[in-house]
């Protein structure tokens, strides 16, 4: 496979996201560069920002690995973002374009119309157009790219179960608009933060395999001394 340099710090990141690079596996620069498709300069540097954004830790001695992260950070992350993304709707109450509030109303026709029909695969992606175009309406670049960031990295610990009344779920977000188009932000922060509240129970935090693979043992081992 091979990609542009530009990309390769995306690259390395979705794969963690997605786990095929698992957490504490060693990072060198000579796999990666072969990975991609390109030279150990962009390797270097994309292996730099992720280390900044805690996806990649760098051990003396040992050099870089996919970071381990504790409970107790990724349940800080989601508290991060109840308080951030309130923040960004009532920004964008103020400072979204008309760009923005047809594009947010056009995700929320698609989203209803999926909801009705029972399509959560396509439900989770368009809440996740949904929340970044929310973010981008803002009109704060900081504050987008941190929640592009916050999204990743919790995409990263936690699966999220499709909510079990989809329809009322996107009727949140109908309501969000609602406030957008009106200008009014301490509506568009309370109904957001509301939202946020409510997906809360909808994260299950992801276990590394090998953790799976321990827990999967302890339980044979227990079924075994029953009989």
């Amino acid at each position: 496979m091979r990609i542009p340099a530009h990309s390769v710090c995306t690259a390395i990141r979705d794969d963690i996201v997605s786990g095929v690079l698992e957490r504490g596996s060693r990072l060198t620069e000579e796999q990666l560069a072969r990975r991609y498709g390109v030279s150990r300069v962009p390797v270097r540097e994309a292996l730099r920002t992720l280390e900044s954004e805690g996806f990649v830790v760098s051990r003396r001695h040992a050099g870089a690995h996919v970071a381990e992260p504790t409970e107790q950070e990724a349940a800080d992350l989601l508290d991060v973002r109840s308080l951030l993304e309130p923040l960004a709707a009532g920004r964008a109450a103020q400072r979204r374009t008309e760009a923005h509030l047809k594009v947010l109303r056009g995700l929320v026709r698609l989203g209803q119309e999926r909801a009705r029909r029972g399509q959560g695969e396509d439900l989770r992606s368009l809440g996740g157009w949904f929340h970044e175009t929310l973010a981008q309406a803002s009109g704060s670049p900081a504050l987008t790219a941190l929640l592009t960031q916050l999204r990743h990295k919790i995409a990263w610990m936690y699966a999220v179960e499709t909510s079990a009344r989809p329809v009322d779920t996107w009727a949140e977000h109908g309501a969000i608009v609602d406030a957008l188009a009106r200008g009014d932000a301490e509506r568009a922060r309370a109904l957001t933060a509301l939202h946020a509240e409510r997906t809360l129970p909808l994260h299950r935090l992801r276990r590394p395999e090998r953790d799976r693979v321990r827990t999967s043992q302890h339980s044979v081992n227990i079924a075994g001394s029953l009989h």
